[in-house]
């Protein structure tokens, strides 16, 4: 992904631990920061989820977006846009890496808007969305083990 916006965290837990709440979209709206509603419209043959429609009211931006989903097993999951009110391109992808009883969890993004934006500014609020994303899984992860 060129162009992108990347972090990372260390969470307390194993790579499957961290991958089990990453795939647990049902559970997005409690810890997930602006989520209200996700909603899986459809899984791949192995049973992992191939699409989810989000429902985003994180002020000032509302918007109802559909992701589909590619698994790694526990060490990689990408995503990519496929329908949206105001993004035109979403992709991103969390890479999970084994530390020593823990787990390095590093969120790619990019994202384009249907609205104009400066890139400075657009990096920045990639940059917002990622590390509230990190920081929620963390807690997450940690509080369900």
């Amino acid at each position: 992904m060129t162009g992108q916006t990347a972090s990372s965290i260390l969470v307390d837990a194993e790579p499957s631990s961290v991958m089990e709440v990453i795939a647990d979209f049902h559970s997005y709206p409690r810890w997930a920061r602006g989520v209200r509603s996700a909603t899986v419209l459809s899984t791949h043959e192995d049973g992992r989820v191939n699409e989810v429609e989000f429902v985003l009211d994180a002020a000032p931006i509302k918007d109802e977006y559909t992701l589909t989903y590619t698994w790694d097993d526990d060490v990689q999951v990408t995503w990519s846009l496929v329908r949206s009110t105001m993004v035109t391109a979403m992709d991103g992808a969390y890479v999970l890496r084994p530390r020593q009883g823990s787990t390095e969890v590093i969120y790619r993004l990019k994202v384009d808007l249907a609205v104009p934006m400066i890139g400075m500014l657009k990096r920045k609020a990639e940059r917002v969305i990622i590390d509230t994303a990190l920081k929620g899984l963390k807690q997450r992860v940690e509080s369900v083990r």
